[in-house]
């Protein structure tokens, strides 16, 4: 009796855990179409959607409601969720992987990779043939993809398991390195240094649907890849060797985990620039509230992300008005002091992260 109430406990929290996430994100980017230089009403964008995905009349609000919401603000919200439940899912999964409770998807260095490729490419102003004015978050993937290689092929160089411990030192080598690199350009670059800046604080400003095109595959395969390594990550949790004792392919999952979390991060980094915090934080917010079960913290860990950097990127455009912040700006100032308390709390309470 006592098995069964636990086991309709445990399917009722979780139901609530997915229905508050769930609703969480919807307010969150129906705020972020709403809000803005022009205020749209709440009815004017559901009946915007009804229109233009089923065909429905539009009622008789202003054309212009339709164009901005369609062509501004729904990618640029749409952009802003998939980035951030990009950022806070692989933030969940790196920490499991690696069992420490501070690393996120920047530990491997891959968000470095991208900065690298995108801060060559505005250093040179290049416009390679065919891509154009996509050559910027084509180079920054590219580069991800490289540093994610380098990553993998030196750990394994040093240690044929590739363990935990030689993965973060390769990644906190190779960051090194690559923030050097850009240090230097940075250093080069003169009067010409707004631009570079300004990505490396994060936006999500001025991109189209182009933009979500672009991160969509990465975005799909890297969340796909998790979510199905979920009770491995679980297993994995409690040590590399009790897992291969339950049969569970630890190389295999390991590089798995580690792929998917690069993709989702490179990308991320190469449509949008470096957004810290987003993944350190979201994660273990998600585990207070929910619990540590892989299965079920990495799918909410990216509902969470998702409202959360549609959020902030919403305060970033309309706190300062006419001024739009950098989004990196909104979430160190909300992620830092939030990361604080949850340390302390957990501290209080007489355990770890």
């Amino acid at each position: 009796m006592r098995k069964a109430f636990t086991r309709i406990r445990l399917k009722n929290n979780r139901f609530a855990a997915y229905s508050i996430s769930f609703l969480f994100l919807a307010a969150s980017i129906i705020s972020g179409i709403s809000c803005g230089s022009l205020q749209i009403p709440i009815p004017a964008i559901f009946l915007i959607f009804w229109h233009e995905g089923f065909g429905g009349s539009a009622g008789s609000y202003d054309p212009m409601y339709t164009n901005i919401m369609m062509n501004i603000r729904l990618p640029r919200v749409v952009l802003a969720a998939l980035v951030g439940a990009a950022l806070s899912i692989a933030g969940a999964a790196f920490q499991g992987l690696l069992k420490n409770p501070l690393a996120d998807p920047y530990t491997l260095g891959v968000s470095s990779g991208a900065s690298v490729g995108a801060v060559v490419t505005l250093f040179f102003s290049l416009q390679l043939p065919v891509i154009g004015g996509f050559t910027l978050p084509v180079v920054s993937v590219a580069a991800a993809l490289v540093t994610m290689a380098a990553v993998l092929f030196f750990s394994r160089l040093v240690h044929a398991s590739m363990s935990v411990s030689t993965l973060i030192l390769t990644g906190v080598i190779i960051n090194s390195f690559l923030g050097a690199f850009i240090s230097l350009v940075i250093a080069l670059t003169g009067d010409n240094l707004l631009p570079i800046v300004h990505w490396l604080l994060g936006s999500v400003s001025m991109r189209g649907w182009s933009y979500v095109a672009l991160f969509l595959p990465f975005f799909l395969l890297g969340i796909m890849l998790l979510i199905i390594n979920g009770r491995e990550l679980n297993v994995m949790t409690y040590g590399e060797e009790k897992a291969r004792l339950l049969g569970v392919s630890v190389q295999h999952r390991k590089m798995m985990i580690l792929i998917a979390g690069s993709l989702l991060t490179g990308g991320a980094v190469a449509v949008s620039g470096t957004i810290g915090f987003v993944g350190l934080v979201i994660p273990h917010i998600t585990r207070l509230l929910w619990g540590t079960d892989h299965r079920h913290l990495l799918p909410l860990s990216a509902l969470l992300g998702a409202g959360f950097l549609v959020l902030a990127d919403l305060l970033s455009r309309t706190m300062i008005e006419p001024i739009e912040l950098p989004i990196g700006i909104i979430t160190a100032l909300a992620g830092a002091p939030v990361f604080a308390l949850i340390l302390i709390r957990q501290h209080r309470g007489g355990r770890s992260l």
